[in-house]
Formats: structure tokens, C-alpha cells, sequence
């Protein structure tokens, strides 16, 4: 029978449904590389966890981790491919919670809500334009479309947003990627304007809101910097609630301080926490969450990533490609 180490929380009903397949072996959960004790590890064939142990190396039978998240960093540098593990993500779970964060974002920096929040706190009584400013009819670009980027483009199509994608390998049907039922784009049918690597000043000068819907990977870090932040018009937002790295931290001050875009929302950070100090808690232009637009927490977390373990279990009992497996290039942080 299979061995599977679990290190997330579990769901019992469907646990228990998947025993006759594979042996569940459980630790106390938490989010943060430790050292596992060696006897658990050694003959695993299947990892479930947020963070791989500290003393990864003794899973020599290791074939399959599935992991708890949609990012895949952690992983990255352990020689997965050379081994051919194979490494399933959590793709899918937080695209309704992070595309629903996003158009609340494009409303809320719209209608300039956070100058609306102050004078209801000071008692001022005003009513501007720019509190009654409307979303439909603009132009929100995705820079990057995976799961979190497709509900997004499904929200905003239904609001009646005109939806820009760039990415670099153009749009396709998904495959064997999992989503809840009812949402995203599976075919790949909804933007109404696809761009690809090197047209990225095009894409962004066209825009009123630009979101970030990529990975953080070597080949992402620090993608969007001063020219492409000057790219975009001085009305455009900025929402980030992928990775904060995507962004170079001192390009973006500056354009929020020097106006080179009209303002962010930033669900992803430099540092956790964001000290008290640093300069973008000041920002009346910025709307900070502190990484929550899709987080374990949501009680919708636990069910889906176990809905995907279930899946991939049978799949990987009966031989079948596995939902949500990354590729080699991926997992060789290109």
C-alpha cells in the first residue's frame, strides 16, 4: 500500500474515504520547513505538506508532493526532476477568494474609498466625483493567466471590463487543472485582447488597472520595474496579489510618491510583517490587506486542497496524469 505523510490539517471525511488506497500518516501541521522525524520520512512515497521538511533528503522513496499551495518556491532547488518526483500544486483553491479581492480592489481604488474611510472618521461631509466613478468600461490587464487570472477575467467580463491578458506562452485550454465548479475560463475564450513576451509596453500602456497573476520564480523576480511602471498611463492602478518581489521594491515607491501611476493595492509584501516604518503604510494612494486575499484561513481551504489530494490519489493509484502537475520547466524555476 502507499505511504503518504500528511502535514497540513486533515479532512476527515475525505481521509477516511481514501485509506483503502493509501496509508495516512500525520504530523501536527505547520506552515514552516522543520525537521520531521526520520522513521516518517524514509519510506514515504507521498508528501502533502505547505513547506517540504528540513531533512528532505531522507525521503529516498519519495515519488509524488502534493502541496498545499498554489506557489511552488519552496520547492524549487532540491533536485526534484533529476529524482523524477513529481510535484502537484494547489492551484484552483484561492482563485474565487483572490479574483473577488481583486475586483474589490479595482472598486475600492476606483471610488477612492480609502479618502472616503477618512472623512467619515474626521466627520467631513463631501461628495466628488471621483467617489462616484464607475469600473465598467474600463481596462483591466492580467499579467499572467493561470487559474487566479481567469475567475478574475470571468468577474470582470461580467461587470462589463474590457479584459487584456499578456502571457508569455499564449492562451489554452487548461487541461488537467483544477477549478471550482462554475468559475474561470477553461477554454480560454473570455480576454478580448491576448499579448505576448515583448509586447508588454503595448499591453500596459493600454491599461486602467494592472494585475500581477504569475508565480514567483528566478525568471519573475523583479519583472515589473521602472520602465514597465512608466509604461502605464499616470490614471492606472497597480494591484498585487500574487508575490511582492514580481515588483522591485524601490521602482514602485517611486512611482507612487512621483505619480507615475495613480495608486496600488498590495496583498503581498516585501517583509512579513510589514514593519510599522515602512514607507507605503503613509501612501494615502495605497490600499494594504496583509495577505489574505486567498489564505489557509478561508473555511473553503481545507475542503479544496483535499478535493485535489483525493483526485490526484486515484489518479496516481490507476497510473492517470495528476491535476495540477507542474512541468519541468517549472520546477527548474524557469
Amino acid at each position: 500500500m502507499l505511504q503518504a505523510l500528511i502535514d497540513i490539517p486533515v479532512h476527515e471525511q475525505m481521509a477516511a474515504a481514501l485509506r483503502p488506497l493509501v496509508n495516512l500518516r500525520t504530523v501536527a501541521p505547520l506552515e514552516a520547513r522543520r525537521e520531521l522525524p526520520p522513521e516518517l520520512l524514509v519510506d514515504s512515497d507521498i508528501l502533502f505538506c505547505t513547506m517540504p521538511p528540513s531533512n528532505f533528503e531522507l525521503m529516498s522513496k519519495l515519488r509524488w508532493i502534493q502541496l498545499s499551495s498554489a506557489g511552488y518556491g519552496q520547492v524549487l532547488g532540491l533536485g526534484l526532476v533529476e529524482r523524477g518526483i513529481v510535484v502537484t500544486n494547489s492551484r484552483g483553491c484561492f482563485d474565487v477568494p483572490i479574483a473577488e479581492w481583486n475586483v474589490a480592489m479595482m472598486v475600492n481604488l476606483a471610488r477612492s474609498l480609502r479618502k472616503m474611510i477618512r472623512n467619515q472618521e474626521n466627520a467631513v461631509w463631501e461628495r466628488p466625483a471621483e467617489f462616484q466613478r464607475e469600473i465598467r468600461g474600463l481596462r483591466v490587464g492580467l499579467w499572467g493567466y493561470g487559474g487566479i487570472g481567469r475567475e478574475t477575467a470571468r468577474l470582470a467580463r461580467a461587470m462589463g471590463m474590457e479584459v487584456w491578458v499578456l502571457s508569455r506562452g499564449g492562451i489554452h485550454p487548461t487541461g488537467d487543472v483544477y477549478a471550482v465548479p462554475g468559475t474561470g475560463d477553461h477554454d480560454g475564450t473570455l480576454p478580448h485582447r491576448v499579448f505576448l513576451k515583448g509586447q508588454e509596453r503595448e499591453f500596459l500602456a493600454g491599461l486602467d488597472f494592472l494585475i500581477l497573476a504569475m508565480p514567483l520564480t528566478p525568471a519573475t523576480e523583479g519583472i515589473v520595474g521602472e520602465a514597465e511602471l512608466r509604461a502605464l498611463p499616470p490614471s492606472a492602478y497597480v494591484l498585487n496579489p500574487a508575490r511582492g518581489p514580481l515588483i522591485q521594491q524601490e521602482a514602485l515607491l517611486r512611482a507612487l510618491r512621483e505619480n507615475w501611476i495613480a495608486g496600488a493595492a498590495l496583498d503581498t509584501h516585501y517583509q512579513y510583517p510589514l514593519p510599522p516604518d515602512h514607507p507605503l503604510w503613509a501612501m494615502q494612494n495605497v490600499i494594504l490587506t496583509p495577505h489574505i486575499s486567498g489564505s489557509s484561513l478561508s473555511p473553503h481551504f481545507i475542503p479544496r486542497v483535499w478535493e485535489i489530494f483525493s483526485e490526484n490519489v486515484g489518479r496516481f493509484h490507476a497510473g492517470k496524469p495528476l491535476l495540477n502537475q507542474l512541468s519541468t520547466a517549472q520546477l527548474s524555476g524557469a
